[in-house]
């Protein structure tokens, strides 16, 4: 492992940050670019998606953190120019897409999108502590428990609500609430967590078959067709940590939980021979979408993470070749610091853009890794 572990920090430290400090800040409107071109060059689609300027305020505000000091200056600008650009006001929240130029082009209040709002602020407070920060957390987190609030269970995932509920807003919201209930202690934050985690083991969680499918009734039942029995295994395997990170936090007994959906996700949801973690499967261990996205392999290596602190399971025979996996085919590509985001069940590239919402999923996991690699050491 000490090999893999010395190749993903020059990658995130030498590499990523720094490319991403530079060619991820939109030069002329300000705020983050939503992708660049494979070779690096830049690339607009014409919009930009709210939570982009929510994730990398979270990765330069981490990365100042563990020592990186170019990131306060990053997540300062890039979190003033996310209030400028992407707040509408207490009852609408966070856009959901700004124009190239940052002009809103979606105001869509989305539970995602706010969610991730919520989790940048929760980790910006962190290295800026300031009344300012707190208020919009405050006036986020409110807008999330009052506006978004289903009369029936959990939140809607938008407003004007449309198509079947989501499970993964409310998981993203759960993150955010223990990020800020990390940073602040407000009780608020540990209400919501608790009511997110009931909300998983009463209907989004089917313990029989160790499975959490995306698309829900009214009634957070799953659908009857094939769509209610999707699965995608990277997100198994981000509950599980998400989980693990509440019984640290708030004490919450989820082991059994977090077993499952770990066991189900490493049976059904990863290919033996690549270790690539599949994007969509059926919730019978058939495929949907037997390609892979960067992220449901970092969502593997936190959930090793999260199993090893929690029950003592060696992490290694899963994060060896999960991060040779993404060094040697996701990350190998010029410029150093960027990605090859998808791949077909073949290994063969079918990325077109290089998104910058990935570094997300990327920072965090590695992270999570570094911050177990002393204790993996000492073994």
């Amino acid at each position: 492992m000490d090999l893999e572990i010395k190749r993903l920090r020059t990658w995130m430290f030498d590499h990523a940050l720094p490319l991403w400090a530079e060619r991820g800040w939109d030069h002329v409107n300000g705020g983050p670019v939503e992708e660049l071109a494979l070779d690096g060059g830049l690339s607009d689609p014409g919009f930009k998606r709210v939570r982009v300027f929510c994730r990398q305020v979270y990765v330069f505000s981490h990365a100042y953190l563990l020592g990186w000091q170019p990131g306060i200056t990053h997540a300062k600008k890039m979190y003033e120019a996310m209030v400028a650009h992407c707040w509408q006001g207490p009852d609408l929240g966070w856009a959901k897409l700004v124009t190239s130029d940052n002009q809103v082009l979606d105001p869509t209040t989305d539970l995602y999108d706010n969610a991730f709002a919520l989790f940048s602020l929760g980790w910006f407070y962190r290295v800026s502590p300031t009344p300012d920060v707190l208020d919009m957390m405050q006036q986020t987190v409110t807008l999330i428990d009052t506006k978004m609030r289903h009369p029936k269970l959990g939140f809607w995932h938008q407003l004007p609500s449309k198509g079947p509920r989501l499970q993964n807003p409310h998981m993203h919201s759960l993150e955010a609430c223990l990020a800020c209930y990390e940073s602040t202690q407000d009780p608020i934050f540990a209400r919501l967590a608790r009511e997110i985690i009931g909300l998983f083991q009463s209907h989004f969680y089917d313990p029989a078959r160790r499975t959490l499918c995306e698309y829900f009734d009214d009634n957070l039942d799953r659908l009857t067709e094939e769509k209610g029995h999707w699965v995608e295994p990277g997100h198994q395997f981000e509950w599980a940590w998400i989980l693990a990170s509440a019984h640290k936090l708030l004490g919450v007994d989820v082991t059994e939980q977090v077993e499952g959906l770990i066991a189900f996700g490493e049976e059904k949801g990863v290919d033996p021979s690549s270790a690539a973690t599949y994007n969509v499967i059926l919730d019978d261990g058939s495929f949907v979408d037997a390609g892979s996205r960067t992220w449901p392999n970092t969502e593997r290596l936190k959930a090793a993470v999260a199993l090893y602190e929690l029950t003592g399971t060696d992490p290694v025979p899963v994060l060896r070749p999960t991060l040779q996996l993404l060094l040697n085919r996701y990350l190998a590509v010029e410029p150093l610091g960027g990605w090859l985001d998808a791949f077909d069940q073949a290994g063969q590239p079918t990325a077109k853009a290089m998104p910058t919402s990935t570094f997300y999923h990327l920072f965090l996991a590695f992270a999570e890794v570094l911050r177990v690699a002393d204790r993996l050491k000492a073994q």
